[in-house]
């Protein structure tokens, strides 16, 4: 695990069991270890292009349905990413990203606001990646951006092969989050907020 920013969250519950740790100042360095192997894929991804160490080790009830471990990870991440941001300050606080895959355009934007707020607007009809439902991906965002108290947009622009749609939403998120979590030297310790809390 990188120095600078980093969070540990341990989550149990009847349905699963998860330990994460999140490296904000890394170098997209992963370990990822979940019962979905195409969603290990896509973490793996998110933390390669959003420059995070990341961590996970998650165990769950899947041969129920995937819902649980899906969305239960989405919420130690973002309680991770909010642990790691600690005060705020000196962040740039805004992100974007348009990700091209093949056919594929996908663009995230975010703002450390401390509101959290999802806006999805990937249609993807129900339908699976390997074993990964696509429609496990809206719980999987909202679960994170509402635990990390992050507002968040994931917009596709267009595409229609759902391995591309999926991977650039992860990768778009990852990559805004980066620029959004980024120190600007020119306003360090101060809380890029006008009304002085995030």
């Amino acid at each position: 695990m990188s120095g600078g920013r980093q969070a540990r969250v341990e989550r149990k519950t009847k349905e699963t069991e998860i330990t994460l740790s999140l490296g904000l100042d890394g170098t997209g360095a992963s370990k990822i270890t979940t019962p979905i192997p195409f969603f290990s894929h896509m973490l793996e991804a998110f933390s390669k292009h959003g420059l995070v160490d990341l961590a996970v080790e998650a165990h769950g009830d899947v041969e129920v349905d995937q819902h649980h471990t899906v969305e239960d990870v989405g919420i130690v991440l973002g309680q991770a990413l909010k642990q790691a941001l600690g005060d705020k300050k000196g962040i740039v606080r805004f992100g974007t990203a348009a990700i091209p895959m093949d056919e594929t355009l996908v663009s995230a934007a975010v703002d450390v606001s401390g509101r959290p707020f999802l806006v999805f607007s990937v249609p993807v009809a129900r339908g699976r990646v390997s074993n990964f439902d696509c429609d496990l991906l809206q719980e999987f965002f909202r679960a994170f951006a509402f635990h990390a108290e992050i507002t968040l947009h994931v917009t596709m622009h267009y595409g229609h092969n759902l391995h591309h749609i999926t991977e650039a939403v992860f990768k778009a998120v990852g990559r805004a989050l980066a620029q959004a979590t980024r120190h600007d030297p020119r306003i360090a310790g101060i809380l890029p907020s006008t009304k002085g809390t995030l």
